[in-house]
């Protein structure tokens, strides 16, 4: 599975970074990225992990999308 983020729509809540911090990390002024990646977005084998999951459903703004 497709996760990508979308650095515009994201409000540097932190609640990503919380859900997931394996995966997600954010940069200095508090905007999501993913850990030790530049890359905007990462396939995922199935199933997808429970926390990448539980941090795009918590996400406010959407700027974690998933995609087959």
């Amino acid at each position: 599975m497709l996760c990508k983020i979308i650095p515009e729509k994201c409000i540097a809540c932190g609640l990503c970074q919380l859900k997931a911090p394996d995966v997600f990390d954010y940069y200095d002024n508090g905007i999501v990225r993913f850990k030790d990646s530049d890359q905007l977005d990462i396939n995922f084998k199935d199933p997808l992990p429970e926390e990448i999951l539980s941090a795009y459903q918590k996400c406010p703004t959407r700027a974690i999308e998933l995609k087959k």
